[in-house]
Order: structure tokens, then C-alpha cells, then sequence
């Protein structure tokens, strides 16, 4: 184990919100950078949209890049820091060393600085395009993985919002490894992408960690709960959300049956089933290494979740 006062050192001299400036959009939106890959936008390539015109496209790209920026600040502050807050305060219901609270109070202050920034960056392009984000709630998405902890973990809450910061901490997204790469995207955004990447590895060192103390903590009987709840929250996780899709595209001029139409052709089932599994591979693969996937039931959950290919044996 990492010894504490490395662990300390390290964080005040290398942390994003201890050692970079503010990013700042430079003189870019009219030398033909992108706002975000094209690859990465499912729809971007669609016929309807590319018949849109030119300043529409344009617009949607934007707002795609609203959208998930918009996101992260949200679910930085009103998802991972709700349990960390927890874990760092000593409310987590678990026997938390002091050493885990304070890099738990650490990593609090990265995810607020990475939605600040996120919020920063949205406010600046915005401001200098003229293109508006679309309005997000996104109260639905955190309704939809706080039921599954209800149905899972009935009575449970904490241990449900723990095991939520667990999932998407130990998630791998192609967006954190490939927006810095893409050297045609605005260069704000892919500086905020790979300190929000470098952030993360250490993150998810930690949650991985927590999450081995955490399941040797409960008792058989819960274990099996655990494990049911697990699925649930990897899919809920990971499913796009296709309401500000739609709102995007509206936007764009699409009338309701063209946005349906685009929808339904860029997020095909077994795509999505597809990019699930790649990118809960190194969660699976924690819960493979610590028992999880041994608990009766469990494996096959996880299959009935998609997150399993059919005939994948033991390897995750």
C-alpha cells in the first residue's frame, strides 16, 4: 500500500486542482477546430443530420460537448461526491482508517474542481459561439440508479449510493482516453479531458480499494445482495441517456418523427450492449478478482444485464 504521506505529497503537488491554471478557450472557433471526435457522437454521421446544414451540424457537435460536460458536473457533485462525502465525514457505515477519509476529502475536491471547470468550459464556448446548451435535468438519471439500489438494497440507501460511486469510478470511457489524442478538437477541451483523466487514475485506485475493504466487511447474507445490485447499477450507469439527444436534435431543426428516426438508427441494441461491456471490463474484472461473481446468482445477473457475453467462461 501506498505509504499516507506519499499519498499526500503526491496529491498536493500533482492533483488537477492543485496544480493547473484555469483553461481558457483560445482563438479557435473559426480555424475549423472541433468540438468534440465525430466519431464519438453516435448521430454525427447519420444521413438526416449530415443534410443538415453546415452551422446546424456545427451547433449539434456543441451541444453534444454541453451535454457531456454538463453531465460530469452534475454527476461529479450530485453522485460521486454525495458518497464521498460520506466515506470522508466518517458516515459511511463502515470502520473507515483516517487515511481513507482524507484522500476520500482529496478526491471531494477534485470532482467539485472537475465540475467546475466542465461548467467553466460550457459558459465559455457558449459565450463566444452564440450556441446555447439545451436545458438538462438530470434529476431522471439519478432517479433511475437510486431505484435500483431501492429494489436491491431496500433500506439501504448508504450502502447503495457507495457501491453507485464504486461502478462509475471503476467505469472506462473511450472519451478520457481518446478527446486528448484528437488534435482537430478545440484545445480547452481536450486540456480539460486529460487532467479530468489523470485525475480519474487515481480514483479509481481508490474506489477499487474501498471496494475490496467494503465487501470483506459484509456478511454472506448481504453479499448476495451486493451482487444482485451490482448489474443494476453498471447498466444504469452506462445506458445514454437519449433525452438531451433528442433535445439536441430538435434544436437542430429535426421535426419529432426525423429525431426518432436518428435515434432509434445511432443507438442500436447490441452497439450499446457492445460499448457496455468494454467499458465495465475493469469493473468486472474487480469483481471477478474479489469473489463477487462467485456469489450464487450473481454471474448470472450479471449476463441477464448484458454486461456478460454469452459463453465468456470465468473471464470477465
Amino acid at each position: 500500500m501506498v505509504n499516507a504521506e506519499d499519498g499526500e505529497r503526491d496529491w498536493y503537488t500533482k492533483a488537477g486542482v492543485r496544480r493547473d491554471p484555469r483553461r481558457l478557450l483560445r482563438e479557435e472557433l473559426g480555424a475549423g477546430r472541433l468540438y468534440f471526435p465525430p466519431a464519438l457522437i453516435p448521430y454525427a454521421a447519420h444521413p438526416l443530420v449530415r443534410a443538415l446544414p453546415a452551422e446546424a451540424q456545427q451547433a449539434l457537435a456543441a451541444r453534444h460537448l454541453f451535454q457531456y460536460l454538463g453531465f460530469t458536473t452534475h454527476f461529479e457533485t450530485e453522485v460521486v461526491n454525495r458518497a464521498t462525502q460520506r466515506i470522508a465525514t466518517g458516515r459511511s457505515g463502515t470502520d473507515t482508517p483516517a487515511r481513507t477519509r482524507l484522500d476520500a476529502f482529496r478526491i471531494y475536491c477534485d470532482e467539485g474542481y472537475h465540475a467546475l471547470y466542465s461548467f467553466d468550459v460550457v459558459r465559455q464556448i457558449a459565450d463566444a459561439s452564440g450556441v446555447e446548451p439545451v436545458p438538462y435535468d438530470f434529476a431522471p438519471f439519478r432517479e433511475r440508479l437510486d431505484a435500483v439500489g431501492v429494489e436491491a438494497l431496500p433500506g439501504q440507501p448508504v450502502l447503495a449510493q457507495l457501491l453507485q460511486v464504486v461502478v462509475f469510478e471503476t467505469l472506462v470511457t473511450a472519451i478520457l482516453g481518446e478527446v486528448p489524442k484528437d488534435e482537430r478538437v478545440l484545445t480547452v477541451v481536450r486540456q480539460i479531458v486529460r487532467d479530468h483523466a489523470r485525475d480519474e487514475g487515481w480514483h479509481h485506485a481508490f474506489f477499487a480499494r474501498f471496494f475490496r475493504e467494503l465487501w470483506a466487511r459484509q456478511s454472506a447474507a448481504e453479499r448476495v445482495r451486493v451482487a444482485r445490485c451490482l448489474p443494476g447499477l453498471v447498466r444504469s450507469s452506462l445506458l445514454p441517456d437519449l433525452r438531451p439527444v433528442r433535445a439536441a436534435l430538435a434544436a437542430a431543426g429535426l421535426g419529432a418523427a426525423r429525431v426518432e428516426e436518428v435515434v432509434h438508427d445511432s443507438y442500436p441494441r447490441a452497439a450499446t450492449e457492445r460499448a457496455m461491456r468494454e467499458a465495465a471490463r475493469h469493473a468486472l474484472r474487480l469483481f471477478e478478482e474479489t469473489g463477487v461473481l462467485a456469489v450464487p446468482g450473481a454471474r448470472d445477473a450479471f449476463l441477464a444485464a448484458g454486461l456478460l457475453a454469452e459463453g465468456a467462461g470465468d473471464d470477465p
